[in-house]
């Protein structure tokens, strides 16, 4: 079954560094657009960058371009999410997504992805 599991999350000061692992199972990665998603309290799930099938397509919320950096290994099917110089503002549950479509380049949009990971907390706080 398809399967995404977060991890790395944790406790880092304003400007440090973190970088989460998405372990994907169940299915070969290597066809599928991978969405990162965020969730802070009280806000909706919001759209943080995605990565094409493949050739590895990058795209970036204004908020973090420049700062999270989203990569794949597909011999190893996982997928990360390198963030750096974070902020405050950046604390949030952090969550992958696969897009239900195979060989996509992947969407902004929530609705286009079918399976997500259970989520891993990212807190940046002094």
């Amino acid at each position: 079954q398809v399967q995404l599991v977060e991890s790395g999350g944790g406790l880092v000061q304003p400007g440090g560094s973190l970088r989460l692992s998405c372990a994907a199972s169940g299915f070969t990665l290597d066809y599928y657009a991978i969405g990162w998603f965020r969730q802070a309290p009280g806000k909706e799930r919001e759209f943080v960058g995605r990565i094409s099938w493949s050739r590895g397509l990058t795209d970036y919320a204004d908020s973090v371009k420049g700062r999270f950096t989203i990569s794949r290994d597909n011999v190893k099917n996982t997928m990360y999410l390198q963030m750096d110089s974070l902020k405050p503002e950046d604390t949030a549950v952090y969550y992958c997504a696969r897009e239900s479509r195979v060989f996509g380049l992947g969407s902004r949009s929530n609705n286009a992805y079918d399976s997500w990971g259970q989520g891993t907390q990212v807190t940046v706080s002094s």
